[in-house]
């Protein structure tokens, strides 16, 4: 039998604002010493009365406008009940039956297909604490508890069932990231937790219009984690129904040690979260004016810079859609290209745009992805890069040269200039020395010559080979390539 994966996602994001949700408490817990930012409110302390973060509204619409959403102008909190210890209060404020994003799409492109993901909702609900378990000397296991994240703003995005594959759910949630992060609103760091994601998946007979049973897959911490898990869930779920086994709603976390999905808890129904209207905060009406006002703030958006990107800087589809694909790597590049130096002319700018999208696209995103690192945290400035293509340009050293102090830069963080002195990689261009050294390689390589003046053009690369390596690959191989045909044809 034939299957097709229905996949849905449930995507957190932490929102950007100075404040908890519901409370006055700093949001910027990351560094800071376990349970100090905390009050009687994400405490969950009795009497206590939350209050509405009205920048993380704002950002949810702006999320949500971005998604395409429609806006309704009433949306309320509701209490979510269940009983986990991450919750002091035993329930979460969210929002259920009215939340303040409906019916949007993410269009993503896979194998060369354009498919667009429904998006069921965009609402607002609080953080929880985070818990850490732990052993003592005697081998007990106890956990502890640190309230700083409790009450951060997160902004929940559902999608519909409409992903069919590990790798569109990858696309999907790369990309809406990158959109987040272009809006501002989210950092989307997956590995710090700002950035979450919880998959809903299920197969079925191709050409069946009917939902199975769903698994809930949860702890992805990586996009490759999400592929990886899916994957696996994927064909767990088919041996499953090869084998006539049933499958039951059920939540699953992922071991990324293992490589495998582990079961949980039985999955809850919206029944089970006993939600109801929270009663210590007011509806909240969404005028068309407040909509108005956050939709003329919103950026530039990924698909519109790759557009520019291609309409000013000449750049194919294909190398603008990946330098916008991040915004840390889009804003970099237009640092370097407006920068001066390699770009000082504007007329240059498709030209040096070409040259500069093949640094970030090869020998910088090689050496980002080799050793895991983001190019926000990279050693070479936009300005220190310019450097080293300004040195490239001049002639003052090759590019086999400028990849391996391109190499050094970003490890050492030293200045272009400076690893070129140290390391002797100025390039040799004066034609006394070159006519010298082209000689001295003919005289030992009289077969090359032979061949080259038998009409077999390979051999000139052979002894251009031969040049560069008597100059330990200094020497201006264009003017070699010239020096040398002038002598051979003499």
């Amino acid at each position: 039998m034939e299957f097709e994966t229905i996949i849905g996602l449930e995507v957190h994001a932490q929102l950007l604002t100075k404040s908890k949700m519901y409370c006055p408490c700093s949001a910027d817990y990351a560094s800071a010493s376990p349970n100090t930012h905390v009050c009687p409110i994400c405490l969950g302390m009795p009497g206590v009365l939350p209050s509405i973060n009205r920048q993380a509204v704002a950002f949810t619409i702006m999320s949500a406008l971005a998604l395409n959403c429609t806006i309704p102008s009433f949306t309320k909190f509701d209490r979510k009940n269940y009983p986990y210890p991450d919750l002091m209060k035993g329930y979460q404020i969210s929002q259920y039956d009215f939340p303040i994003g409906i019916n949007g799409f993410l269009s993503v492109e896979t194998g060369g297909e354009n498919k667009r993901i429904g998006i069921t909702r965009v609402h607002l609900e609080e953080d929880v604490a985070k818990l850490s378990h732990r052993h003592n000397s005697l081998g007990e296991s106890y956990s502890v508890v640190d309230v700083n994240r409790a009450g951060v703003p997160l902004m929940e995005i559902v999608s519909e069932p409409d992903i069919r594959s590990p790798e569109q759910a990858r696309q999907y949630l790369m990309k809406l990231r990158t959109l987040l992060q272009y809006l501002g609103v989210s950092t989307g760091n997956m590995e710090e937790g700002s950035f979450r994601c919880d998959a809903n998946i299920s197969i079925r007979p191709r050409g069946s219009l009917e939902y199975q049973a769903k698994v809930e897959v949860k702890n992805m911490n990586s996009f490759k984690a999400v592929h990886r898990a899916l994957t696996f869930e994927e064909e767990r779920q088919r041996r499953a129904v090869e084998s006539d086994e049933r499958i039951i709603q059920e939540t699953r976390g992922w071991v990324e040690e293992k490589g495998v999905t582990v079961s949980q808890r039985s999955k809850e129904s919206a029944h089970d979260y006993r939600y109801f209207p929270e009663p210590d905060l007011p509806p909240l009406v969404v005028s068309g004016s407040w909509v108005d006002e956050v939709r003329s703030k919103l950026p530039e958006l990924p698909e519109q810079r790759c557009d520019r990107f291609m309409r000013d800087y000449e750049l194919s589809a294909y190398d603008a859609g990946l330098l916008t694909g991040s915004k840390a790597m889009a804003d970099y590049f237009e640092a370097c290209l407006n920068g001066g130096g390699v770009t000082r002319n504007a007329s240059d700018k498709p030209k040096k745009a070409k040259t500069l999208g093949n640094w970030l696209l090869g020998e910088f995103t090689r050496l980002l992805n080799a050793t895991n690192n983001e190019i926000t945290g990279a050693k070479v400035s936009p300005a220190a890069l310019n450097k080293l293509l300004e040195l490239i340009e001049e002639g003052k050293i090759n590019l086999t040269a400028g990849k391996a102090v391109f190499e050094e830069m970003f490890n050492t963080g030293k200045p272009a200039a400076e690893i070129v002195e140290e390391r002797g990689l100025v390039q040799v261009s004066d034609r006394g020395d070159l006519e010298r050294v082209i000689k001295e390689v003919i005289a030992k390589n009289s077969k090359a010559v032979d061949d080259f003046r038998a009409g077999k053009e390979q051999a000139s690369g052979f002894l251009v080979g031969q040049v560069m390596r008597a100059t330990r690959g200094r020497a201006n191989a264009k003017i070699v390539q010239e020096l040398l045909h002038a002598i051979l044809s003499e």
